[in-house]
C-alpha cells in the first residue's frame, strides 16, 4: 500500500478542494462548492468526513471557500488560514465557521498535524492574500515532499524553491494563451487573468513542470482547468511534450469528480487512531483583528 493518498476532489473555475491522506492525518486543501457536495466527494472514495484532522485555505475566492461556511455548522474542523484572507467573513461572521478558524499574520507560517507537517508560501494572485503550501511526510524511510500551487499569477523565486525536491506537485494549469485572447471574455478580465497576479498558462506550467521533474518530481497533477479557456488535452499535451525523456505520473484534474494521483481511490488508509496534533497556544494574528482564532475564542480585539 502506498504510504499516502492525493487526490483533487473536484478542481475548476466553480470549485476547488483537495485532499491528502497519510497513516496519521487526513487534510483537506480548500473547500470550494457546497458542503454537500465535498461530503459526498470525500465519501466516494471512502472517507467520512468526521475524520478529517484540518482544513488549509489557500485564499479567500468563493470557489476555494464555499463550503466552509455551511461545513462548520455540522463538522467543526479547524480551518487555517491567513488573517487578511479570513477578513472575507468579517461583515458576516459566521459564528460557527469563526469558532473554527486558526489564522496566521504572514506567510510562511507552518503546521503539523500527525506525521504531516504543512508550510505555507507566497503565490501572487489577485485576492487579499493567496498562499501554496509544502508538505512533508514522515516516513520510516524517510520525507516524502509535497507541493501545491493553485491561482498563480507567475512563478516567483519562493514557489520555485517551494516545489523543487518535492515528488509530488499539483500544479495550476489554467489557460491556453491563444483560447484566452480569441475567446469572449471582456478584455480587461483577459488581462487580470494573463497579469502577474492572475493565472498560470499551460505554457509556465509546462516550463517549470520540466524544471521540476528533473529535480526529482514523478507525480503531477494539473489543476484549476478553466472550462472557458482551455481543454483538458491542451494543458496534457503541453506539460507531457514538455516532460519527454522524464518518468512521471502526469493527470489533469475533472472539475466535476475526484481524480486520484496518488494512491488507491479504493482503498483508503486506516483512520487514524489518533487526533491531530494540539494546535499552538499563541497564533500570530494582528492585535486590532475581530475575528476568533480558535474554537471557544470571543475574538482578539484592540
Amino acid at each position: 500500500m502506498h504510504p499516502y493518498r492525493l487526490c483533487t476532489l473536484y478542481s475548476g473555475s466553480d470549485g476547488n478542494a483537495a485532499y491528502l491522506e497519510t497513516p496519521n492525518a487526513r487534510i483537506l486543501i480548500d473547500a470550494g462548492k457546497c458542503a454537500r457536495t465535498l461530503v459526498g466527494a470525500l465519501a466516494s472514495i471512502g472517507v467520512d468526513i468526521d475524520t478529517v484532522d484540518a482544513i488549509f485555505v489557500t485564499h479567500e475566492h468563493r470557489d476555494h471557500i464555499a463550503a466552509l461556511e455551511v461545513l462548520t455548522k455540522k463538522h467543526p474542523i479547524p480551518v487555517h488560514m491567513l488573517y487578511e484572507s479570513a477578513l472575507r467573513f468579517k461583515d458576516t461572521q459566521p459564528e460557527a465557521l469563526c469558532s473554527c478558524l486558526m489564522l496566521y499574520k504572514n506567510a510562511p507560517f507552518t503546521v503539523r498535524v500527525g506525521d504531516v507537517t504543512i508550510t505555507s508560501f507566497k503565490t501572487p494572485h489577485d485576492s487579499r492574500a493567496s498562499v501554496g503550501y509544502h508538505i512533508e511526510i514522515a516516513t520510516d524511510g524517510g520525507v516524502i515532499h509535497i507541493g501545491y500551487a493553485t491561482d498563480v499569477g507567475y512563478v516567483t523565486d519562493e514557489i520555485r524553491a517551494a516545489l523543487l525536491g518535492c515528488e509530488t506537485v499539483v500544479l495550476e494549469s489554467n489557460h491556453d494563451v491563444d483560447m484566452l485572447m480569441n475567446g469572449l471574455y471582456p478584455y480587461d478580465l483577459k488581462m487580470r487573468i494573463r497579469s502577474r497576479h492572475g493565472h498560470l498558462c499551460n505554457r509556465d506550467c509546462a516550463d517549470l513542470a520540466a524544471e521540476l521533474a528533473g529535480q526529482g518530481m514523478r507525480n503531477l497533477l494539473l489543476a484549476h482547468i478553466s472550462e472557458a479557456n482551455n481543454f483538458p488535452d491542451l494543458a496534457y499535451d503541453e506539460a507531457f511534450s514538455a516532460l519527454a525523456g522524464y518518468d512521471v505520473n502526469l493527470r489533469v484534474a475533472s472539475p466535476v469528480e475526484v481524480t486520484m494521483l496518488v494512491g488507491d481511490p479504493d482503498q483508503p488508509l486506516p483512520v487514524p487512531t489518533r487526533t491531530a496534533e494540539p494546535l499552538p497556544t499563541s497564533m500570530n494574528v494582528p492585535s486590532g483583528g475581530v475575528l476568533p482564532t480558535r474554537a471557544g475564542d470571543k475574538g482578539v480585539r484592540p
